[in-house]
């Protein structure tokens, strides 16, 4: 038990030799330590889980894990044990809140990815929806590219159509006159097949002729156009069955996911500040118990001994100060002799 608490104060960053002279002390600076010591297993396994969503691999994650989880727990043991009581409040807040700060942009980089854990199942589902609203996307942008194409090959066999449509109408128009001219109840209305049904005969005819070639000509262009539809169709069949699910499985993808999930649903939401609120409150509880705590007898041992390496420093100082003026002070008399004695010498030589 007492390696336990001994553990925990080294956690918490204090001077082991002063804090056992100050059992009434003990108790608060185990609980400092205790959640610093948490807050570094938190950081490494949210470390751990975002790593793996890069690396893939356990081993790799683990290593690193170590050392996110490491370097959280030292950066937040240098916070509290930086912390000094003073007895002045305002002077401490005002040194404690780069330190809260610090503390809240901690805490919301170790929730983040135990945030995505704790939603995996609800993460996975909107991932699979992304995957599938991403084929979406892509059919839509190879079908568009060639609906283009589509549209102007079925443009150009219409009008080959409507041509050999508006030539039979035309044909069959001709054929109607002349046919009336010949049983008399059109045009001269005599009956009788005379010059006049000749001439509309002729025309009918010539109109036939051109409808036959028109046939000819327009039938082979639409069966040639109409392969290329066929071939067109089959370049974009093959260009979507060639299409790639996307690898929506990276870090990126997953906090992308979660924000869409935050955004749709309010229980979510919720959740998730919940959960941002927890980590604030377990990260900065540290830093908030050194704020609002009385000072107690470790803080007063701990400044008089501070207090006494800086007394000492400056007497120190001061003794350093006094050999280099009465070195300096020295000097300048043995100069003073030997300028009194160069003016001695220059007089007797006069």
């Amino acid at each position: 038990m007492n390696r336990l608490k001994e553990f925990f104060w080294l956690c918490a960053g204090v001077n082991k030799s002063i804090l056992q002279n100050c059992p009434s002390e003990s108790s608060k600076y185990v609980g400092i330590g205790a959640t610093i010591f948490f807050t570094g297993i938190f950081a490494a396994l949210a470390g751990g889980y975002a790593l793996y969503t890069i690396f893939d691999n356990y081993l790799i994650a683990s290593f690193f894990a170590i050392i996110w989880g490491l370097m959280i727990f030292n950066l937040d043991r240098f916070i509290v044990s930086s912390m000094r009581k003073n007895g002045d409040a305002k002077q401490e807040w005002m040194s404690a809140i780069p330190r809260l700060i610090l503390a809240i942009i901690i805490s919301i980089v170790i929730a983040k990815p135990l945030e995505l854990k704790v939603f995996e199942k609800e993460v996975n589902a909107e991932i699979s929806h992304m995957i599938q609203e991403d084929l979406a996307n892509q059919e839509s942008t190879v079908k568009a590219r060639f609906q283009a194409d589509r549209n102007r090959l079925n443009d150009e066999i219409q009008m080959l159509k409507n041509e050999v449509i508006q030539k039979t109408a035309k044909r069959d128009e001709l054929r109607d006159i002349a046919q009336k001219e010949a049983d008399g109840t059109g045009g001269t209305r005599q009956r009788n097949a005379g010059p006049i049904y000749a001439i509309k005969k002729a025309d009918a005819d010539r109109v036939d002729e051109e409808l036959q070639v028109l046939l000819v000509q327009n039938g082979e262009l639409i069966t040639s156009k109409e392969k290329s539809l066929t071939e067109l169709a089959q370049q974009e069949s093959d260009e979507l069955s060639q299409m790639q699910k996307s690898e929506l499985t990276g870090l990126a993808s997953r906090i992308e996911a979660l924000d869409r999930l935050t955004n749709k649903s309010s229980a979510i939401w919720a959740a998730h500040i919940f959960i941002i609120l927890l980590f604030l409150a377990v990260e900065t509880a540290p830093v908030f118990v050194k704020l609002i705590s009385q000072r107690g007898p470790y803080d007063f041992v701990l400044k008089k001994e501070e207090y006494g390496v800086e007394s000492s420093y400056y007497e120190d100082l001061a003794k350093v100060n006094s050999i280099i003026k009465k070195r300096s002070t020295r000097l300048t008399d043995e100069e003073i002799d030997y300028v009194q004695n160069r003016l001695q010498l220059s007089l007797e030589k006069t």
